[in-house]
């Protein structure tokens, strides 16, 4: 008989893990030890669920990549213990988050599943319970004795996303999230039904691989009509600098005024990557399809093709962490590390 999976539930904090204080009507924390109080349909779970929380669990709007590195340590220190790993995480940085994990987990061969809520656990119309119910549901499923999922995923609203291809679309609505250019890797209806052909296969039994070091001295730049060579100008001085992500327009265009491209040209010049991704929700930068992309062809800015900004971002962080030499920067950030682009 085959032992019951063992599931780690990590609290990060977010709307998630709260519960209102029905005489003050003010949120708070509940202690996670007694989450089994508020949520005894666990108890019907084929595995074995045990919690772990920040000792001060933080408002994801005060995310930031040091905390990514706790919750990757989180998952290190407990990885040859537990079968499944889910983080409880608030909403509003979830994908920037599960993205940047997805490239610091090297060799993942568990499920790390994301998700959170829109309401208060205790709240009468609440989407945690579900939420949390099906993420561990899932990081529990196994296949041969092994996981089913064996990557960083993102489960809300009754679908399980490739975390590094989702962004948050919606403050209100408990579809908060889409993966415009990758299909869900399961859908939840009376049946939990996997797409097995959207899974990330493992292609090698290495051990698991933490990478802590990520840089931050990066700039997103969004493109809008009227930013001006003063403005981009005094942005890229940043004596700091180490790399550029250009949110540009459509399928990767920008401006084709010489002052942009000089611009650009200078710090690419210097060794510092630009990263060219579509500021649209959905599709691909294609550089050299119009003519107001074929210049930052020319200069050596790389294109994003279909990756998220917020996978930029926690990839771009990651190689520049690791010192990757500008030679090699452009063939690392266009190959698809964890599935992140096609």
């Amino acid at each position: 008989m085959m032992s019951k999976p063992n599931i780690l539930l990590i609290y990060t904090g977010g709307t998630i893990g709260m519960i209102k204080d029905f005489k003050t009507g003010a949120l708070k924390n509940f202690n996670f030890d007694e989450l089994l109080k508020h949520i005894p349909e666990l108890h019907l779970l084929d595995c074995h669920i045990k919690t772990k929380s920040f000792d001060n669990p933080i408002d994801s709007s005060n995310m930031k990549p040091e905390y990514w590195v706790r919750l990757a340590e989180m998952i290190e220190d407990n990885y040859s213990k537990f079968d499944g790993f889910v983080v409880l995480h608030g909403s509003d940085t979830m994908s920037y988050t599960a993205s940047a994990l997805s490239f610091m987990l090297e060799n993942l061969s568990k499920p790390v599943i994301f998700t959170g809520s829109q309401l208060p656990i205790g709240d009468l119309r609440t989407d945690a319970k579900e939420n949390l119910i099906t993420s561990i549901q899932i990081a529990a499923v196994q296949e041969k004795g092994k996981p089913k999922i064996q990557e960083v995923c993102l489960y809300f609203e009754y679908k399980l996303y490739r975390a590094n291809r989702t962004t948050k679309i919606n403050a209100e609505h408990f579809e908060a999230f889409a993966s415009l250019n990758y299909p869900p890797l399961a859908e939840s209806g009376v049946h939990l039904v996997f797409n097995d052909h959207a899974l990330l296969k493992l292609k090698s039994n290495k051990e698991l691989k933490v990478h802590k070091k990520m840089e931050t001295q990066i700039l997103l730049i969004k493109m809008f009509p009227g930013l001006n060579e003063d403005t981009l100008t005094h942005l890229l001085s940043w004596k700091e600098l180490k790399g550029v992500i250009l949110e540009s327009f459509g399928s990767g265009n920008v401006t084709n005024e010489s002052w942009l491209t000089n611009a650009l040209s200078k710090i690419i010049l210097k060794g510092i990557p630009v990263v060219n991704v579509t500021q649209c929700s959905g599709g691909s930068v294609a550089m050299g399809l119009y003519e107001t992309s074929t210049h930052l062809k020319k200069i050596g800015v790389i294109s994003g093709k279909d990756i998220t900004t917020e996978a930029a971002l926690g990839k771009m962080m990651l190689l520049l962490g690791e010192s990757v030499k500008p030679s090699e920067f452009k063939n690392l950030f266009e190959k698809s590390l964890c599935g992140e682009k096609d």
